[in-house]
Order: C-alpha cells, then structure tokens, then sequence
C-alpha cells in the first residue's frame, strides 16, 4: 500500500500517527483482511489493538456480518464456556432456560477474543476445535453445532512464555499465530505522541469549551522522553486532566506542571517495598500481599523451629541447659527482636514475631521451666496463623474500599478480575 491509501485508512478508523511500526501494523491488516485468516494481535496494553480488529473485521467480506469483541480476562472461569459457545436448560445452577453463546449469535461474522491469554486451558481446548473443524458443543450438550466464524485475537502478554510454563495450549498458539501483527508501544513511536497529545487536548477543548492546551518546548522533549506505561489510554487521560485542572490557558504547559501529571505523588499503599537480598547489591521490589506472606512464612519457620528446640529441653532436662546456650542466639532474636523491614539504606533485619512477653534466663532453666511451656504455647498460638484467612481479609478490605467493585478491587490487590471473582467464590464473600 502507497502512503494516501494507508492515510485514508487512519482517516477512516481515527488513527493518528506516522510512525513506520504503526503504517506497517496498517498495512499487514489491511492485506489480511480480505483473506479467513485467524489473526493474532499483540502488543502492551492500551497500545490501540482494538482498532486493528475493526479494520480487518471492516474491510473483509463479513464486513455486513455480526461483529462483537469479547475481554476474556474479564469473564469469570465458571461461566467463559457459556458465555462463547452457549448452555442447555439445566445444564447448571442457574441454567433456567437455554442460551446460544457468541460463536453461534456471531456465525458468519467475526469474533475479537482481547486477552486470550487469560483463557483457561479448557476453553481452549474448546477454542481450537472451533478454529480447526469450525464445530463446538454448548455446555450440558452433546450435540455438535457448526458455525463460520472468523477470530482475531489479541493479548499483551508474551504466549511463548506461557506455552513454557504451561499456562497457554502451545497448538492453540500456532493456530491463532497465522498471521501475527505487532503494534508498537506508544514509547516507539516517536513524534505521534506530539500528534495524539494536540488531537487530544482539541477534543476536550471542545468540548468542556476552554482554549486549547499547548505545550512550552521543554514540555515538549518531556512529553517525548516518557515512557508511557499506559500508552494511549495514559497519554489521553494526562490531556483531558490538563484541559480540566490548567486554568490559565494563555501560557503554555510549562516542563513542571506537565511532570506533575506525568508523575503523580503515589498513594503509600501501593508503593513497593524494597528489600536487599543478603549477598547482593539489587535490590528486589514486593508488593504488600507478597511481603506479608514472606512474613508469615518467616515467622512459621521460626517458631517450628522454636517448637521443636522447646520440645527436646522438655524431653530432656538432663541437657537442657547445654541445648538452651547452643541456640542463645535464637532465643535472644525472639525475646529482643522487633519487626523490621530493609531498606536500600540499612543491613537486611530478618522480619520476626512480635517480641514475647517473658524472658528466659539461661543460667537459671532449671527454676523456669514453667516459663519456657508459656513459650511453646505463644508458638502453637503463632503457628496457627492461616494464609487462607489474611487473603480473605484483605479481599474483603479490598472490596469494602472500593465498594464491592471488583475491577477496582482486583486492580488494589494486584491480580485479575476473574482470580478475584474465584476467590470470592471460594471463600464464600459476601458482596
């Protein structure tokens, strides 16, 4: 394709952009188009993967068939089968009358599956007996239904790493990866940042009716040099929040009051505890969830150990006092030792249980047996703490904070709507 017609086709879908990535990622879509075949479309989230499905879904001939996209990372497990190929009466809980699935409303159409990479393996080994026969059965059925279906999926993560760790079928891989477009991240695509950042700040010009925002050329260079995590979805956030917030339209957007919105102050919560392993000059990031299952696995470990040391001095008073000093060290950590947690700036602190109330005195363990029996009962207390329960406490925090909303609840406990969705189930929550 010569340049006016790739220009015609971002004119037609809203494309803006001249990167050489972007026109070839055009390209590629726009020759596969005519053809059936399955396409898979890759790239980092917010990167514009959506509009690639509709030009080739536009200029094929389904182009007058259904056309439906369909986020698989935000169907719940339980019910992904019902929702792509269809359910019996009966078929399950709730199964009250029968269903067609989107492969069967869709038939002779096309079908967008965004993040296939968080299907699960049994939906895709569904999936590929449709790509491969065009055939699939509803749930509770055993009836074979056809349908003609085109699928173009998408997916920002990397597929060969998740064939390697088992999480993605490999011959669903290969059969979705027949034709692969790449679009690039906004980072990449040099001076359409520019280009996307104006086309922005126009239409919320517009339509909150205030002058257009422009950009000072520090702010500029700024606005090139960032990396952009949320690529476009990021970039028109930033444009609208400075069309609204900037009131003084007269002066433009200096390099500091564009860096405020580029690098917002972030809420404590959800900044990431560093920790430095012993040894070594990295230093290693851990969200909060996993930092308190380090905790609670430490502290497991040092009270089993504790226990068992316990155990012996009482079967064996004999040589009770030679054991207690061969561990003094163990005993002074769990007496003196508070919590800690590492810095960049300070020598790794193991993290510890909080301090026991009593003491014991190794010179004088004969008199105070009584009190180390107090410490194997602190212990059994503190092995006894359950992982199962502090997930479900903090699902339920998690919830309440964002008033039982689950997109936003995932997105605060760092996992995914649909592994939410099953631990809700699983521990039986109430919304």
């Amino acid at each position: 394709m010569n340049s006016a017609e790739i220009q015609a086709i971002k004119n037609r879908f809203g494309i803006i952009g001249n990167s050489p990535g972007l026109n070839h990622a055009i390209n590629v879509a726009v020759q596969v188009a005519a053809t059936d075949l399955t396409v898979l479309i890759t790239g980092e989230s917010g990167s514009g993967k959506e509009s690639f499905s509709k030009i080739i879904h536009s200029l094929s001939s389904r182009k007058h068939g259904p056309f439906i996209a369909i986020n698989c990372g935000a169907i719940p497990e339980g019910t992904i089968d019902s929702e792509l190929f269809g359910h019996e009466k009966g078929s399950f809980t709730g199964a009250l009358d029968a269903r067609k699935g989107y492969f069967e409303t869709t038939n002779s159409g096309t079908i967008f599956l965004d993040e296939v990479g968080e299907m699960p393996i049994g939906t895709q080994a569904r999936l590929l007996r449709v790509l491969e026969n065009g055939e699939y059965i509803r749930v509770g059925s055993s009836k074979v239904l056809k349908t003609n279906v085109r699928v173009v999926a998408a997916t920002n993560v990397n597929l060969l790493d998740a064939v390697n760790n088992g999480k993605f079928r490999e011959d669903l891989y290969y059969r979705l990866n027949t034709v692969p477009i790449y679009v690039p991240p906004l980072r990449d695509r040099g001076e359409d940042i520019l280009l996307l950042f104006r086309k922005f700040t126009n239409d919320f010009s517009e339509r909150y009716r205030t002058k257009p925002v422009r950009l000072d050329v520090e702010a500029r260079d700024l606005l090139m040099q960032y990396a952009f995590p949320g690529n476009i979805r990021q970039l028109k956030n930033i444009a609208e929040q400075i069309t609204i917030l900037e009131t003084d339209k007269d002066l433009p957007i200096s390099h500091d009051t564009l860096n405020n919105y580029l690098n917002p102050v972030q809420p404590s919560s959800r900044k990431a505890l560093v920790t430095l392993r012993q040894g070594e000059n990295t230093a290693e990031s851990f969200s909060e969830r996993e930092l308190l299952y380090k905790v609670l696995f430490d502290m497991r470990r040092d009270m089993t150990e504790l226990k068992k040391l316990v155990r012996n001095v009482l079967e064996n008073e004999k040589y009770g006092g030679d054991i207690l000093k061969d561990h003094q060290e163990l005993f002074s950590s769990l007496t003196n030792a508070e919590p800690a947690v590492t810095s960049p700036a300070t020598e790794p602190a193991r993290l510890l249980p909080p301090p026991i109330s009593r003491t014991v005195d190794l010179d004088r363990y004969s008199d105070e047996r009584s009190e180390i029996e107090d410490v194997v009962h602190v212990t059994a207390e503190e092995e006894s703490l359950s992982l199962e329960d502090k997930e479900k406490e903090m699902i339920i925090k998690a919830l309440r904070k964002n008033n039982n909303k689950r997109k936003y609840a995932a997105s605060a406990l760092g996992i995914s709507e649909r592994t939410l969705y099953r631990k809700i189930k699983q521990y039986d929550i109430e919304e």
